[in-house]
C-alpha cells in the first residue's frame, strides 16, 4: 500500500516525513508498530514518526483532514493495544526523546518519546531523580499522564504529581502550554486523564536529591501470614519506603531455591531512599519473616531499574487492576492459592502499596482520583504462545474476581481495555464529569471518557 493511496494529505505528509512515513510492506514497518503486548491483530495504515513539535502537529492535521483516527506511541510498552488502530495512523514519538536536567532549577524537560530509564541516568548524574515506575522501558508520557507509581512515589508523590507543566498538541494541530497557569484545565487533565488529551511533546517535571537508595529484592516461601505482614510493613513505614510485593509462580531464576521454582513466592521489590543510617530500620519489619532471598543492599538509584520490563514483543494475555485495603492472612490466602492454581508462569497478583505523599494531594487536583487507595492491586498473566492465550486470560478474569480487582475504582495505566465500564471505574463521578468537559473544550484524539 502507497502512502498516496490513503488520501492527498498524508501523501503531502509524505514529501516531508520522507522514509520516517512506514505503510504496511514497508521495510521496518513490522518491527515499529509491533507491541510489547499482542492481542488479535491490529494492522496501522501509517506510522509517523516525527522529530519535532512542528511534525506532529502536521501529522495530526493531515490524520484529521484525512478522516483518519489517530494514536500516540510515546517512549515504551503499554499494557494495553491502544498504541495501535486498525486503518489509522500511529504517531510514534520514539524518535523525540530529547532529556535536558536543569540542575539549578531543579527541573528535567523530556520529550514526548523519552523512556524513564534513559532520563533516570541523566538525572542521576547530578544526583537527582524523578520518580516514575519501576521499569525502564516505559515511556515517560504516557506514564505520567495516567499516573505513575513507583520506589519514589510514598516520598515524592505519584509522577503526576511532579508535572511542573507541559507543550501540548492538541487535536486540531494547534500547539499550547499547560501549567498551573497556562490552560489550567488542560494541565489538570494531563495529570491522570490518560491519553488522548492532545499529545504532549514535552514535559517538565520536578527532581528531588536522589543519589544513592538502599533497595532490591526480597523472598519468601508464600504463607498468607507473611504476605500480609509483608505489605502491613510497607504501608506503616516511613515515606522513604516503597514496595511492590509480588504474589507468583517462581521462575527458574537462579537467585531462587531450586525447591521453589514453579511454586508460589512472595517476591517483593523495595526501596528506600531516605538516609541510609535509617535504611536497617525502616527494613526491619520486612525482614521479620526471614526470606529466602535478600538481594537488598545500597545502590545508586537507577540500579532499580535493572533488569525490569518486558524485553519480548508479542506477548499475549491480560491485565485486570483495582484497589483493596492491605490483605490480611485470609485474604492473602485467596491470592496466594489463586496464583497456584495456575498453569504457567508469568501469573501474578501484584500488589504497590500506596499511602504518603501519593495521600496527601487532595481528590479532586488531579485527574488521579483514587487518593484514599490502600493498595493498587493488578492480576496479570502473560504468554508468547497463541494457543495458551485463551487460558491465559481465563486465569485473570476468575483471579481479578476472587481478589476482587474487577470491580470498583481502577488505574487507568493498568486496564487491559477502554470499554465506558472500564474508563466510568478510573474516572469516577465528578473526575470523570470534569474531564469529559475538558475534551470537549480541547477535542480528543483517543477514545473518550
Amino acid at each position: 500500500m502507497s502512502i498516496a493511496s490513503l488520501h492527498p494529505s498524508l501523501a503531502a505528509l509524505a514529501e516531508t516525513f520522507g522514509d520516517r512515513v512506514l505503510t504496511p510492506g514497508s521495510s521496518g514497518f513490522d518491527a515499529l508498530a509491533a507491541p510489547v503486548f499482542a492481542g488479535a491483530p491490529r494492522v496501522p495504515a501509517a506510522l509517523v514518526r516525527p522529530r519535532t513539535t512542528a511534525e506532529v502537529s502536521g501529522a495530526v492535521r493531515a490524520a484529521r483532514e484525512a478522516g483518519l483516527p489517530l494514536v500516540v506511541r510515546s517512549g515504551g510498552h503499554s499494557y494495553t493495544r491502544a498504541s495501535l488502530v486498525d486503518g489509522g495512523v500511529v504517531l510514534d514519538l520514539r524518535l523525540m526523546d530529547e532529556v535536558r536536567i536543569d540542575t539549578e532549577a531543579r527541573t528535567g524537560h523530556a520529550q514526548g518519546g523519552a523512556s524513564a530509564g534513559a532520563y533516570t541516568a541523566a538525572a542521576a548524574e547530578h544526583g537527582l531523580a524523578t520518580g516514575f515506575g519501576d521499569t525502564g522501558t516505559v515511556g515517560i508520557a504516557g506514564l505520567t499522564l495516567g499516573g505513575g507509581i513507583g520506589f519514589l512515589s510514598r516520598r515524592d508523590g505519584l509522577t503526576l504529581d511532579n508535572l511542573l507543566g507541559a507543550e501540548v498538541v492538541l487535536a486540531d494541530g494547534e500547539v499550547v502550554e499547560a501549567g498551573p497557569d497556562e490552560e489550567p484545565d488542560l494541565f489538570w487533565a494531563l495529570r491522570g486523564g490518560g491519553a488522548g488529551t492532545g499529545v504532549v511533546t514535552r514535559l517538565d517535571l520536578r527532581l528531588a536529591p536522589t543519589s544513592e537508595v538502599v533497595g532490591g529484592l526480597l523472598a519468601w516461601r508464600a504463607e498468607p501470614g507473611v504476605l500480609s505482614d509483608v505489605v502491613a510493613a510497607v504501608a506503616a513505614g516511613p515515606d522513604e519506603l516503597s514496595g511492590m510485593v509480588n504474589v507468583m509462580l517462581a521462575p527458574p531464576a537462579p537467585f531462587l531455591p531450586g525447591e521453589l521454582h514453579g511454586k508460589p513466592v512472595v517476591m517483593a521489590l523495595v526501596c528506600f531512599s531516605g538516609a541510609p543510617g535509617e535504611a536497617d530500620g525502616a527494613l526491619a519489619p520486612l525482614r521479620a519473616h526471614t526470606p529466602v532471598v535478600d538481594l537488598v543492599a545500597p545502590k545508586p538509584y537507577p540500579a532499580m531499574f535493572e533488569g525490569g520490563g518486558p524485553e519480548v514483543a508479542g506477548l499475549r494475555g491480560a491485565i485486570a487492576t483495582g484497589f483493596v485495603p492491605v490483605p490480611g492472612p485470609e485474604a492473602a490466602a485467596v491470592m496466594i492459592d489463586a496464583v497456584g492454581d495456575a498453569d504457567q508462569p508469568p501469573a501474578v497478583v501484584n500488589l504497590r502499596v500506596m499511602g504518603g505523599a501519593i495521600a496527601r494531594v487532595g481528590a479532586g487536583e488531579t485527574a488521579f482520583a483514587h487518593r484514599d487507595g490502600a493498595v493498587m492491586a493488578t492480576v496479570a498473566g502473560m504468554t508468547p504462545d497463541p494457543g495458551k492465550e485463551a487460558g491465559v486470560r481465563g486465569w485473570v478474569s476468575g483471579t481479578a474476581a476472587r481478589v476482587a480487582v474487577d470491580r470498583g475504582p481502577a488505574y487507568v495505566n493498568f486496564l487491559g481495555g477502554a470499554t465506558p465500564e472500564d474508563l466510568a471505574r478510573a474516572y469516577p463521578g465528578e473526575t470523570g464529569r470534569r474531564l469529559r468537559a475538558v475534551r470537549e473544550r480541547y477535542g480528543s484524539l483517543g477514545t473518550a471518557v
